[in-house]
């Protein structure tokens, strides 16, 4: 009896250092792919005129989380089968200003060397059925550990702040509901979903518009600096002849 207890007791220590590495695994994933997203938006504070982040969150799920999602989807209560199968256990979301931040940033992101892109699911060209809007990204992203290299994917979901804010509200009424959401609610969620999309085109068309203005403003001022410069270093002729003799 003693050494089945001592038996069991190192398989369960085993078990546990096995998840321990398991999750933090997917946590330095996240880690990284925080510091990828967070060298973009300091760049683009302290260099560029225009940031193109406006938020970040990041979470993890918890093992029980994961768990109630592998006994959901029918899978095995293994970590090769979790691997396989749930690629959001480490999630981003980022929130972006206009539409054409969106894919900008995200082409900025899948450009990287060290990230390979395993799945892009873009719910702005082609929205959900109830209305739902994002671009999702499934991208994997090399760690180090003291004895290996692991290849994690971290989920990016990256959205407009109109999109943010119908699918933070959208899902607090599912929970207060408990997914049995009244047809009428739908409706109702899925108008707001459409009035949101208008706004983020209407936005996205008056920032193309300052954007125009911008760039024929500065090439006027570029170009009075040139007429500006070319009278201020220009010599007339026949004091050019004076000096000359």
């Amino acid at each position: 009896m003693e050494v089945s207890t001592k038996g069991s007791l190192a398989q369960f220590k085993t078990l546990k250092n096995e998840i321990t590495r398991f999750m933090m695994s997917y946590k330095f994933a996240l880690d990284e792919m925080n510091t990828k997203i967070d060298i973009l938006k300091q760049e683009f504070h302290y260099i560029h005129d225009y940031n193109p982040i406006e938020h970040v969150k990041s979470r993890l799920k918890s093992p029980e989380s994961i768990f109630k999602k592998m006994q959901r989807k029918g899978y095995d209560f293994t970590l090769s089968a979790i691997k396989k199968n749930i690629r959001d256990i480490a999630g981003i979301r980022i929130t972006c200003p206009f539409i054409s931040d969106i894919y900008e940033l995200s082409a900025m992101l899948q450009k990287q060397k060290d990230i390979k892109v395993i799945e892009c699911k873009d719910y702005i060209k082609e929205p959900k059925q109830n209305g739902y809007q994002s671009l999702h990204l499934i991208l994997e992203i090399p760690i180090f550990m003291s004895d290996k290299e692991d290849h994690i994917p971290v989920e990016i979901q990256i959205r407009t702040i109109a999109m943010d804010f119908w699918a933070s509200l959208e899902h607090k009424i599912y929970y207060k509901y408990d997914n049995e959401i009244p047809e009428n609610i739908k409706n109702d969620l899925k108008a707001a979903a459409l009035s949101a999309a208008q706004l983020d085109k209407k936005m996205e068309s008056i920032h193309k518009e300052m954007n125009t203005f911008k760039e024929l403003n500065d090439k006027e001022q570029e170009l009075q600096i040139k007429l500006f410069e070319k009278e201020r270093f220009h010599i007339p002729q026949d004091l050019l002849l004076h000096l000359i003799k």
